[in-house]
């Protein structure tokens, strides 16, 4: 389930990213992502391509990982991001909900740390990997 207002488009400094045409309120769910599950082995093998990128580590120990089908893997990072994403193992959905509100025409963000306000260090430097 992708909300027909979302929309994929250039962000600038950041590649694509997530974007909708109309406004959304706080708490509103915007997207139910279907997954695909891979090992620790398989990890090791994603983690030499580009698709280290895009993936989500998955389980409650974080061994295995998942790629997100729909829009989940578009979705630019800020450490104060306007939505959230909650990863549920049992169905091998994560959705994403908006936890304020958005105004058409803006970008959707969510924080790569997993809580909306983590402002932990990533792996990466969003703004010099866009550059």
């Amino acid at each position: 389930m992708i909300l027909s207002c979302l929309f994929i488009t250039d962000s600038p400094g950041r590649g694509r990213g997530v974007f909708t045409n109309e406004d959304l309120d706080a708490g509103k769910l915007i997207e139910i992502s279907p997954v695909i599950i891979m090992n620790s082995e398989e990890r090791k093998l994603l983690d030499q391509t580009l698709l280290h990128d895009y993936i989500f580590l998955w389980g409650k120990t974080e061994t295995e990982c998942c790629l997100g089908l729909g829009y989940l893997s578009i979705y630019n990072h800020d450490f104060h991001s306007n939505a959230e994403y909650e990863m549920d193992f049992e169905q091998s959905v994560i959705r994403i909900k908006t936890v304020r509100n958005i105004k058409k025409a803006e970008e959707i963000f969510i924080n790569y740390n997993g809580s909306w306000n983590d402002s932990k260090p990533l792996w990466f430097d969003p703004v010099k990997d866009f550059k």
